[in-house]
């Protein structure tokens, strides 16, 4: 749905691909999807979230129908062994199990990749500082359908949050990364 043309869709999204993909191939059983899934119908949703469906009816399943959600063919020819964590907020950390697989394998870093930056990025990454993950995120692997937040969201990921996030290339997170 941010690949296809939708309201949603992030121009930059065909961009980083070809880096989330080769971050995924690096160690796909260790790779974690975390996928959107939009209400089935316009309205609902708790709280605020049914306004916001109400807004965004024309994103709701009802609308899109499901093959919109899956993930995009490159990163769906990975799962298995990669896995998918369907949400329905921003943040990964809600009404998921992420958080315990990731204990359960003994994970105390994450690198965070995807759209958007300034949204649904922000909020896995704020819940993993929440978390005490070390948190790396590779600037050529995250992007937002609105540029200036973008350049906003990497100022916040490598000022504001310094000393709880690294960012870097997927070059360099790479070469650097030891299983």
């Amino acid at each position: 749905m941010f690949l296809e043309d939708t309201p949603w869709h992030t121009s930059w999204m065909s961009r980083i691909l070809p880096q989330i993909r080769r971050i995924a191939e690096a160690h796909p059983a260790n790779t974690i999807f975390t996928r959107f899934i939009p209400a089935a119908r316009p309205g609902e949703g708790n709280g605020m979230w049914k306004r916001y469906w109400q807004r965004w009816s024309c994103m709701t399943i009802e609308h899109l129908g499901y093959k919109m959600i899956d993930l995009v063919p490159e990163l769906a020819a990975l799962v298995p062994p990669a896995e998918v964590v369907d949400k329905q907020t921003y943040s990964p950390w809600i009404d998921t199990d992420l958080h315990s697989r990731l204990q359960a394998r003994g994970v105390d870093s994450i690198i965070v990749t995807g759209s958007e930056s300034d949204v649904c990025v922000l909020a896995t990454v704020l819940g993993a500082i929440d978390h005490g993950y070390r948190v790396l995120v590779p600037i050529d692997a995250i992007c937002s359908s609105a540029d200036e937040t973008h350049d906003a969201s990497l100022q916040l990921y490598s000022g504001r949050y310094g000393e709880q996030v690294e960012t870097a290339t997927t070059d360099e997170i790479l070469s650097q990364w030891k299983v």
